[in-house]
This record gives C-alpha cells, structure tokens and sequence, in this order.
C-alpha cells in the first residue's frame, strides 16, 4: 500500500484563518476530496473518512469550520458569527487552497459531508457547480431550515417570528445569523443546480434527522436531467453519526460509488 503522508494545512476565509489536516499518498495529479464535519463537532469526526479517501487515491482534506465547533476547535471564529452560509464560504475556501497545490487534479474535486457538514456541501456544490465532479452526503442535515421555522433546532428554542440576537443550543451559543441565514430557504431548490454525481448514505434509526429528508434530496438529485450518478443507500437500524460497524458498511457504499462514477 501507497504511504499516506499526513501534514496540517491552513487557508485564510473571511480574515479568519481555517486550520485542518491533509491525507495523502505520494504522486502528482492527484484528485482532491475535502471532508466537511457536522454541528458542534470538530474534524476529529471525520478525519477517518480523509484517511479513507487518501488510501483510494486522492489527497484528502478535513479541517474545523470558523466557529463551528464547540470546544477543541482549531480554526478562527466565533459560534455566534457561524451559519450554514458562513460554512459554505469556508469550505469554498478550502476547494480553492487544495486546486492551488501542486500535485492536485484541480479538474477532480470530490465534496463529503456528514450532517449539517452535509447540507453545506451540498450547497457549496451547487454553488461551486461543475467545478465539484462527486458529492457524497452521509444523515445530511436539509431539515436545517424547517428547524429554524419550527422555532426549535436541537436544544434551541426561540420565536421564529422574532428571532433572537443569540440563542442557547446545549453546550453551544448560536447567533442570530444562524437562524436568519436559513428561515427562507428552500434547501432542495438550493441544491437542484449541482449536476454531478451523488451518494447519499442514512440511517433507518436515525431521530435527528428524519430519513425523509436525505429521500427528498435524492429525488430531488434524479428529477434533474443531468447525465450523473445517484445512488441513495439505506443503512438499516443506523442512527446519526454511525457506529462502526455501520461505518464499514457506509465506506464501502463510497468505495462501490467512486469505481463508478
């Protein structure tokens, strides 16, 4: 097996610096998967996805979003500033580091993401367009704005109508931007531009994102006449964040996806 070399890497977004780690196995021209953590988590979570995606091959990135996590974090930003839109200019940030290396294919970007990591790559994918060639969404988080509609996300509880200048989820202080930013929008009519291929893996069991939400995106990925792929893989009895034995399950799916796509 091909050495995996591991080195950290900064990027600049916003004025706030962006820290993360870098997987990689030596060669040049080599495609490019950044991996995007979930709500109040850090890259701790998913650095075992980069390990994964650098052993298939590419030079693979996680890092800690500006302010998203709740402690341990190791980029810039406070809670309080962070919004799934704030994530999204972070990750656009770190698409344009890893093109800008020397031994990556540019041409070749892969996007994952676990959770609201999830949701927000969708969206950068969308945004970023044909510059992303592979999406792969594990439990994403697209109720995110229905949440915010409902006046409760997570822990956090507050008026819709009249939103607060800050409000408590659990151990975490969100701003007002982190409900603002999302209480209008539409997520699946975000996310319908991005005409690459996709992989949505969720759990039957999982409670904090009902299961419907990642079928929706799915349907939503398949309605688009685009020539891709989109596979939509169930994982039976799995809950939010997987167990690792689910996990093995959910790497394969990637395995099976990227020999085909």
């Amino acid at each position: 097996m091909n050495k995996i070399i591991k080195t950290k890497f900064s990027c600049m977004c916003d004025n706030l610096t962006i820290r993360g780690l870098e997987f990689r196995p030596q060669g040049e021209n080599l495609p490019i998967a950044i991996v995007s953590h979930g709500f109040m988590a850090t890259m701790g979570t998913v650095k075992h996805y980069a390990q994964f995606l650098a052993e298939l091959g590419y030079a693979a990135f996680c890092f800690d979003f500006n302010g998203g996590c709740v402690a341990f974090g190791k980029s810039d930003g406070k809670t309080t500033d962070m919004s799934v839109l704030t994530e999204v200019r972070d990750l656009c940030a770190v698409v344009e580091y890893a093109c800008g290396l020397p031994y990556t294919d540019s041409s070749d970007v892969l996007l994952m993401g676990c959770s609201q990591g999830g949701f927000v790559s969708a969206l950068s994918a969308a945004k970023l367009k044909d510059r992303i060639h592979n999406l792969i969404l594990f439990y994403p988080a697209f109720c995110i704005p229905d949440d915010a509609r409902s006046g409760k996300m997570m822990w956090a509880k507050f008026n819709p109508d009249h939103i607060p200048e800050t409000v408590r989820c659990g151990p975490m202080k969100l701003g007002r931007c982190y409900i603002a930013d999302v209480i209008d929008m539409n997520p699946f009519d975000e996310i319908k531009s991005y005409s690459g291929n996709v992989l949505i893996v969720h759990g039957t069991a999982d409670r904090i994102v009902d299961i419907r939400y990642a079928q929706q995106a799915a349907d939503t990925y398949k309605a688009v006449d685009f020539e891709r792929r989109v596979d939509y893989c169930t994982i039976k009895s799995g809950t939010h964040s997987f167990s690792k034995k689910h996990d093995k399950i959910a790497m394969k799916y990637i395995e099976n996806f990227l020999a085909y796509s």
